[in-house]
């Protein structure tokens, strides 16, 4: 029992920092996978697997990786994309934590899961605003690309290697946390 609810907030924390890459690709794989029965949600989250939510999120996902790749429209998105990301963050590690107090839950859902996708969003929206300056955005198309690889890389790992998902993001984040520190001591 302990396993699982270990298992299980490291897919939610794994999903969360997916979704700071990208809001619907996690949604989408999570939505395959509960579908195609290889992981369980909470009863109040089954509606993620069903057919309706696999087209709807397949579809989002489809459009938002594709409007990643159109000038303008990418800084756009990038704007709207925080607190999606943040709201998507806590909806994915709630759908999967197991056997929690409800209160534990979405204190834990709000804070690893909103959290992680917000920092990991606003670092990407960050990386994408310096590119359009210093390339005139002609290197956010790299950017979106390594972004929809590591969402989906993520989300991969999440559901099928929680634990190794879990130390990735924990990665992600030191590296994160490396580059503010050096970005903040060399500004003025």
């Amino acid at each position: 029992m302990m396993t699982e609810t270990i298992i299980s907030i490291c897919l939610g924390i794994g999903l969360a920092a997916s979704v700071g890459f990208r809001v619907f690709l996690p949604l989408f794989v999570l939505s395959l996978a509960s579908y195609f029965e290889v992981w369980e949600l909470n009863a109040s989250w089954l509606w993620i697997g069903s057919l309706t939510a696999v087209i709807t999120f397949g579809v989002a996902t489809l459009i938002e990786i594709l409007a990643y790749y159109i000038p303008f429209v990418d800084n756009l998105l990038d704007t709207i994309a925080i607190p999606l990301a943040t709201i998507a963050g806590t909806a994915v590690m709630v759908s999967t934590v197991a056997d929690l107090n409800p209160v534990i839950s979405w204190a834990l859902a709000i804070i690893a899961g909103g959290g992680t996708a917000a920092a990991i969003k606003s670092t990407a929206t960050a990386s994408r605003a310096t590119s359009t300056v210093s390339t005139a955005g002609f290197g956010n198309p790299l950017i979106s690309t390594v972004e929809t690889g590591a969402s989906l890389i993520i989300s991969i790992f999440s559901i099928f290697l929680p634990i190794f998902a879990f130390v990735l993001v924990v990665l992600i984040l030191i590296v994160i946390f490396k580059l503010y520190k050096k970005f903040k001591q060399s500004s003025p």
